[in-house]
Formats: structure tokens, sequence, C-alpha cells
């Protein structure tokens, strides 16, 4: 489980350093045989910040809170 703590809390922290994750893409706008028009869009998506404070929060309980013991 610490494993899996220290991955949250990571994860966490960079949704709320970069906010998000931007891509490109490129499309075809006109296609005339041998001519051909493309165009690149930048796409974005964000993440909120409320998400990456959640993620941080649980991992840092899943690292710091003592693990139940199975009765034997």
């Amino acid at each position: 489980m610490r494993i899996v703590g220290f991955v949250l809390v990571v994860l966490g922290a960079l949704a709320l350093i970069y906010g998000g994750i931007t891509y490109s893409r490129e499309r075809t706008v006109v296609d005339l045989g041998p001519i051909k028009a493309t165009a690149t869009e930048q796409r974005n998506i964000p993440f909120s910040p409320i998400v990456g404070g959640i993620a941080i929060l649980g991992g840092a309980l899943l690292l710091f809170l003592p693990r139940r013991r199975l009765p034997s």
C-alpha cells in the first residue's frame, strides 16, 4: 500500500503543478488531389486542483496511517 500512496502523492503533485495535459493534433483541412492543406490544433485536458489535492491527501493517508493486522 505504501507504493500506491507514494504514486498518488506524486501524481497529485504533478496535477497541481501542470494543471492539465496539452497535446497537438494535425488534421486535413483541404484535400484536392496532389494539393493538401493541414492545420495543427492545440488541445488541452484540464485537471481540477481539487482532484490533485484529493490524490495527495489520499496518498499521504496511505503512507502514514498504520496497517491493520489480520487476525491469525
